[in-house]
């Protein structure tokens, strides 16, 4: 009986051996899948977010996609939070993270480029001119200017950059109401909380409450380049692939369809 029950246990290790290894083979065929992880800047949303569901439906590979203020995300990615591919709305914050190494430098390329424009809810759309000295605190009466946090929020540097160079800021600055990222000023709008705003021009084409009613002069401000690379952590297989799909042709129409102006 004691030779016989070894024998059973030793063929219940096999079986448990064997099961552990026919489950090894799937798990670790899913962490293989695992989503491609992009931190994006809030103004991309709606053309990425096609993007991401055109590469899904070619590849079969899926996404993770979070959206922010490019200021914050780059500060997430600072602090070690998981992610494969940045775009950011400006030069400043994608130099920000390669300067501390976080992004693998030979993928880096200036993707978009973008225009800022001042909005109004689409009731009381009145054309603006915008020029040296517009009169932006009149049309403001008692209300507030909606726009990105001017310190941190790429859309808020190049409107507070815009509205100095055509000598308005000082007359405007404490009527300011900054916002986390550029949707959440685009949504004060929006809601009727803030009669002007200053968003980009693809923001203004995703939201059907706002109408753009000035469009401010181009040499009033840095230019507008969304630049995109990996993440030096990375190490998801198809984050590469991902990269290059919306780096390739295929991603045009999908940028262009929102406003984005495509850098070759």
């Amino acid at each position: 009986m004691g030779i016989q029950r070894r024998q059973w246990l030793k063929l219940a290790a096999a079986a448990c051996a064997a099961a552990w290894l026919g489950m090894a083979g799937p798990v670790a065929t899913a962490q293989a899948q695992e989503k491609v992880t992009v931190f994006a800047a809030a103004s991309l949303k709606n053309a990425l977010d096609d993007i991401a569901a055109a590469w899904t439906k070619e590849s079969g590979k899926e996404t993770a996609i979070s959206y922010a203020a490019s200021s914050a995300l780059a500060k997430q990615i600072e602090s070690g939070a998981p992610a494969d591919i940045f775009v950011s709305a400006d030069l400043d914050w994608m130099d920000y993270v390669a300067k501390k190494n976080l992004i693998k430098a030979d993928t880096r390329k200036n993707l978009l480029g973008n225009r800022i424009v001042l909005v109004a809810g689409k009731d009381k759309a009145e054309p603006v001119e915008i020029k040296k000295g517009f009169d932006l605190a009149k049309l403001l009466g008692d209300g507030r200017l909606a726009m990105g946090a001017v310190d941190s929020v790429p859309a808020g540097k190049y409107g507070k950059e815009a509205l100095e160079s055509l000598g308005v800021w000082s007359s405007v600055e404490k009527k300011v109401a900054g916002a986390e990222s550029v949707r959440a000023a685009l949504l004060l709008v929006s809601r009727g909380e803030a009669p002007y705003g200053i968003v980009y021009q693809t923001d203004a084409a995703a939201d059907k409450e706002v109408k753009i009613v000035g469009t401010f002069p181009e040499d009033s401000h840095k230019p507008i380049i969304y630049p995109i690379a990996l993440l030096a952590e990375s190490k998801n297989p198809d984050a590469a692939s991902l990269l290059d799909y919306i780096k390739s042709d295929k991603a045009t129409p999908f940028f262009e369809k929102q406003g984005f102006t495509v850098l070759k």
